[in-house]
């Protein structure tokens, strides 16, 4: 057989016909103790850079977590039943707020809770459909699209104290929505409508933001995907379906989760729309600060806690289940993120040998 000539610094020279020579290991380890230690120094710049955000983030967020939690395992002062008199602090009771919360005096959290939850999954499914439908037309390229742009965000852009004040008006016994029915209709006071009324306002408010999301998706989907379909036949509807949902679906669960997040905390639109201590409305937040203005400071951290464990629960829900979606990743899932993640370790096993 012919003699077959290896071109230097190839791998058949480097290991020979008696294995790998000796010496040969050192490049690699050098060059592992490398990478190791710019990771390292990565690692400490993005804890240095990181720092001022987590040290903001617990004195705003950690530090009220923990002093509701506990201040919710004390009672109200009240009478003290051995002596007689006023107590001057606050009873140790341990669980005994939350526990209240499963006996006969949890009717109010539960009624506030449900009402919280129908508000946050109605309001969010309006607003979804009604924000998506804004992106669309402020998308459009036709004559005074400026001006359509600024109407429909101006409803995100006013306070929503002022925001209530005016949907108030509106819904006042004599305000334009009873002209507009036909009906006299008490839309502040006790009663199913009530509730109407607070959707209508918290639609109307909060439907340009998930809009306004929405168009930044949409903007940056190039057109030649749509010429593409337009030239295999695709309808306008096939197009949203197909191209444009999918494409903007990362920035539509952001906006979604925002919103979700928002509508679990109300407080300030039902409040000063209809008013405090109002079954029909009552929100955990409502809830909390009211037992709060009567100096029920245990019963009220209890209700913020639990509403803080609800939106929490919520929140890691749909950040796990729509995790990759969230990141753009989704497409990567599965066997192709598998496979993905095996040619990203073997190129970078290459790297190590080379």
């Amino acid at each position: 057989m012919a003699d077959i000539k290896t071109p230097p610094g190839t791998a058949a020279e480097a290991t020979g016909p008696a294995g790998p020579r000796p010496g040969r290991a050192a490049p690699a380890a050098s060059l592992r103790r490398t990478r190791a230690r710019a990771t390292a120094g990565s690692g400490r710049m993005a804890a240095l850079l990181v720092s001022p955000t987590l040290l903001v983030l617990s004195i705003v967020v950690l530090y009220p977590t923990v002093m509701a939690l506990k201040e919710s395992l004390y009672g109200t002062k009240g009478l003290d039943p051995k002596t007689g008199f006023i107590r001057t602090t606050e009873p140790f009771v341990g669980l005994t707020n939350y526990g209240d919360v499963f006996g006969a005096g949890g009717d109010r959290f539960w009624n506030a809770f449900w009402n919280t939850t129908f508000f946050t999954v109605v309001t969010v499914g309006l607003e979804t459909l009604i924000g998506v439908a804004m992106a669309l037309i402020m998308h459009k390229a036709f004559r005074g699209r400026a001006l359509v742009r600024a109407g429909i965000l101006v409803p995100w852009a006013v306070p929503t104290a002022i925001s209530a004040l005016l949907w108030r008006w509106i819904f006042n016994s004599n305000g334009i929505a009873n002209a507009v029915v036909g009906h006299q209709i008490l839309w502040t006071t006790e009663g199913f409508h009530a509730k109407v009324a607070v959707i209508i306002a918290e639609v109307w408010k909060t439907a340009p933001f998930i809009g306004l999301l929405v168009l930044a998706g949409l903007q940056v989907i190039p057109k030649e995907v749509y010429e593409a379909a337009r030239i295999d036949g695709a309808s306008a509807l096939g197009q949203f379906w197909h191209i444009t949902l999918p494409l903007v679906k990362p920035a539509l669960l952001v906006a979604v989760l925002f919103r979700c997040l928002d509508a679990l905390r109300m407080f300030d639109l039902p409040y000063i729309l209809v008013g405090a201590q109002k079954n029909s409305v009552e929100t955990l937040s409502m809830l909390a600060q009211n037992e709060a203005s009567n100096v029920r400071f245990g019963p009220a951290s209890a209700y913020a806690v639990l509403l803080f464990l609800y939106v929490f629960l919520i929140a890691l829900a749909f950040v796990r289940l729509l995790g990759a979606d969230l990141v753009g990743g989704g497409a990567a899932s599965g066997s192709e993120g598998r496979n993905r993640r095996r040619r990203i370790t073997a190129l970078r096993r290459a790297e190590v040998t080379a």
